[in-house]
């Protein structure tokens, strides 16, 4: 018999080893984490001449608008099944919800306050999935620079709490259901995502169309209202799917704990906020922890 003929391999370019790498989930949080708080840098001009309900509609509403023009969902709901359905509609509620809750905490309680609570639930997702000492030394540090970043102060109306703590839940479900929807891999998570804001868009209107009417014949209010739904619904919930697809609960809730640095971040950048040391010792705690978590995982 004739031996086979070895033919030699094409050579792989740098270039083409780099393209073939996957993109590491954690860049895809990081890319989240910037924009959820750029966000509301562009709401301050909101804030000061539209109402609190209406800031939640044009962000929704304008988010909603990008992923209808984007993915059509509707032509995908269709071929989902019974279970899927429940779920997409689920998460539509609850994204509408929770950014109402949002809203209507800050508006009555220091940001600080609300970011604190609304970190209680991530935080205790991930000790739920604490198994090894260097998880729950990961879990402790994040805590602590989650409190020294904010420190919870008990001023403000009660009734802020009451949202405050709603929006706590809620984000709890937004992770359980956002992995859900994210198990069908990042591309058809992305496209749930769409249906479920199309849904979100929807549940808002009666809340909040009455109190965004007076922007809709103001061409820069409608421009920083999508840039607004832009930054805090679509950039950030598209990138969420990315590393929900291939982070664990526990890790991505764990890793939530990045947001208050990167708000310090966008405050020195944008709103030329100077932190102080114990907010920057609060950073340095945060993403140690993160990463003694990922390298506990490795």
């Amino acid at each position: 018999m004739m031996d086979r003929i070895a033919l030699p391999l094409k050579p792989v370019t740098p270039e083409q080893a780099h393209a073939a790498r996957p993109i590491p989930p954690e860049a895809f949080f990081i890319c989240s984490a910037i924009f959820h708080y750029l966000g509301p840098a562009f709401a301050v001009l909101l804030f000061a001449r539209v109402d609190v309900l209406g800031v939640a509609w044009l962000r929704i509403a304008s988010a909603a608008a990008v992923f209808a023009f984007w993915k059509r969902p509707w032509r995908l709901f269709a071929e989902l099944r019974p279970a899927e359905k429940r779920i997409v509609i689920a998460l539509g509620f609850v994204l509408a919800i929770m950014n109402v809750c949002f809203y209507l905490a800050i508006n009555r309680l220091p940001l600080g306050t609300v970011g604190t609570i609304e970190f209680l639930g991530p935080i205790a997702m991930a000790a739920l999935g604490v198994r090894t000492i260097r998880n729950l030394a990961a879990l402790l540090l994040a805590c602590g620079g989650v409190f020294l970043l904010t420190s919870v102060r008990i001023s403000g109306e009660p009734i802020g709490y009451v949202f405050a703590f709603a929006n706590c839940a809620l984000f709890v479900l937004y992770i359980l259901l956002g992995h859900r929807i994210a198990a069908a891999g990042g591309h058809r998570g992305v496209e749930r995502l769409a249906m479920a804001m199309l849904v979100a868009s929807v549940v808002v209107t009666p809340i909040g169309l009455k109190s965004a009417l007076g922007t809709l014949l103001d061409p820069r209010l409608l421009l920083a209202g999508a840039g607004v739904g832009i930054c805090s619904s679509v950039i950030p919930y598209i990138c969420d799917q990315f590393a929900m697809a291939r982070l664990s609960k526990a890790t991505f809730a764990l890793m939530l704990s990045l947001l208050p640095a990167t708000a310090c971040l966008v405050g020195i950048v944008v709103l030329r906020q100077i932190p102080s040391l114990s907010e920057l010792a609060g950073v340095g705690a945060v993403i140690a922890g993160v990463a003694l978590k990922r390298s506990a995982d490795d």
